[in-house]
């Protein structure tokens, strides 16, 4: 999938974003708001440490729609389970939050998608 420099562009620029699923067992689409994350020049999906329907959905059925103010962008999800490639990520993410915790428990127990452009 490939998008153009300027939906590149909108969402270098939009943090918050809405992403719409594909529910893993109703098969129905689920719409939920949350946010994007710049980590190693590639574009995430992630949350405090805790399991969240979105990221099941995701792991069930890797093609979803990201939703930005001017447009919506079919992407597809790859869940990252690698630990060395956790460590690396949310080593970038976690410490840029100052609400965050501590990193050990993100990397331990926090979904991470990879937005596949």
């Amino acid at each position: 999938m490939t998008i153009s420099e300027e939906a590149l562009r909108a969402l270098e620029r939009q943090r918050t974003v809405e992403i719409t699923t594909v529910g893993r067992r109703s098969a129905q689409p689920r719409r939920i708001e949350t946010w994007r994350y710049l980590a190693a020049g590639r574009f995430w999906l992630t949350g405090s440490p805790g399991t969240r329907d979105w990221y099941a959905n995701v792991v069930a059925h890797p093609d979803f729609i990201l939703h930005l103010k001017d447009r919506d962008l079919a992407v597809r999800g790859r869940p990252v389970t690698d630990p060395d490639e956790r460590a690396r990520v949310f080593g970038e993410i976690v410490p840029a939050l100052d609400w965050a915790g501590d990193l050990e428990s993100w990397i331990a127990g926090s979904p991470l998608v990879e937005i596949e452009l």
